[in-house]
């Protein structure tokens, strides 16, 4: 059981970042600034929402999320790590690894100079993450909470071998509905598509909606763009260390047997993931780095 009032004295910021007692004794950080508000579950380092000031929430959370230890959080930031999709071997293994459904630490926050704030987590090691992920390695995830969200998602190679891993941010961004969503950016990208047993094709024009959606698009590292002309905003997704854009929306019959996705909730979120997916891997050298880093803003649509 986490120490609530240990957190709120050793990392709290008056007026800025509290901790509390989630459902089903979750913690949850608690983020407010000049420029926005936003909420952290420490298990899976989970952004839960993010909402700028004067602005609607941009990250959608579902209505009927469950939160329980062990079980990722249907909405948010989901952190993919150090795999994506199923395991190459190990059939019992989690789809997306293991870094979305157990605990991490607060490393540190701070109240930035400009009134962002910055809240560091660190993924902690257990015999059963390791028993998943032999490789030695420190795992954080940095999230500045300002007029835009920044994530940095970085992956430190601590022992004396390579490794390969796949990642992403499994975003959940909130639209009015979907079926008069656009997303543009991937224009002319090869992708994958799972609906359709994996086959490569080819992207024409914008990406629009009308059934179940589940794409990986390759060669993708151009600035992304989530049009919402009924809530008359654009949100802008730019990243770094990533060559890979995830697209979905479950639709109508997938949602409805997936039970946490609440009544007609596919209509109001799609997934548009920064990722390191399929042929996106990313190979660490000891004593290197990687940063999966991406950055979500809103501008007005005309």
């Amino acid at each position: 059981m986490v120490d609530i009032a240990d957190l709120n004295k050793r990392h709290g910021i008056a007026g800025k970042v509290t901790f509390r007692e989630g459902a089903e004794g979750f913690a949850v950080m608690d983020v407010s600034n000049s420029h926005a508000t936003a909420s952290i579950a420490l298990q899976g380092a989970h952004l839960m929402t993010w909402a700028p000031r004067n602005e609607q929430p941009v990250i959608w959370l579902s209505s009927a999320a469950k939160l329980a230890t062990g079980k990722s959080i249907r909405g948010g930031v989901p952190v993919c790590w150090p795999w994506f999709g199923p395991h190459p071997s190990e059939a019992s293994f989690p789809a997306h690894g293991f870094a979305r459904t157990v605990p991490w630490e607060v490393a540190e926050t701070k109240a930035l100079d400009d009134d962002r704030t910055l809240a560091v987590l660190r993924l902690i090691q257990t015999p059963a993450t390791r028993a998943q992920w032999q490789h030695p390695c420190d795992l954080e995830c940095r999230i500045t909470v300002g007029e835009s969200l920044e994530i940095d998602l970085v992956t430190r190679n601590t022992g004396t071998a390579p490794f390969t891993i796949g990642a992403a941010l499994h975003t959940y961004f909130a639209v009015n509905d979907i079926r008069h969503t656009a997303i543009r950016g991937l224009e002319n990208c090869a992708y994958l598509d799972k609906v359709d047993g994996g086959k490569r094709k080819q992207q024409t024009g914008p990406v629009t909606f009308s059934g179940e959606t589940d794409r990986i698009y390759l060669d993708s590292a151009a600035d992304i763009l989530i049009d919402d002309p009924q809530l008359k905003r654009r949100i802008r997704i730019a990243k770094r260390g990533s060559r890979s854009t995830v697209v979905w929306n479950p639709w109508i019959e997938k949602a409805n047997k997936m039970g946490d996705l609440g009544e007609n909730g596919y209509l109001n979120m799609v997934c548009v993931e920064t990722a390191n997916a399929a042929d996106d891997v990313v190979t660490i050298k000891p004593g290197a780095e990687h940063h999966l880093w991406t950055e979500y803003s809103v501008e007005a649509l005309g």
